[in-house]
């Protein structure tokens, strides 16, 4: 009787955990699949990220010359009486 028992402790508890655990391993596969959306996402926003810094860069540097062009300017304009 006793052996019945501790079958009886051990068994309903794995079945029980396998009940539980089986939908989630169904979904493996799906989940496997968005991972890989994810991580191509990823990967696009790190190069539009690099491309967005390259931008950045690129506009600081027209403001610079825009800024020393309008020195210029001015220095013209200065010189001619404007």
């Amino acid at each position: 009787m006793l052996k019945w028992i501790v079958l009886a402790l051990v068994l309903v508890p794995l079945v029980v955990l396998a009940l539980v655990v089986r939908p989630v391993l169904a979904r493996l596969p799906h989940l496997r699949r968005a991972v890989g959306r994810l991580q191509r996402r990823a990967d696009e926003a790190a190069a539009l990220s690099a491309a967005a810094e390259s931008l950045q860069q690129r506009a600081e540097s027209l403001q610079s010359r825009l800024e020393t062009t309008e020195q210029r300017l001015t220095l013209i304009r200065a010189r001619r009486g404007d």
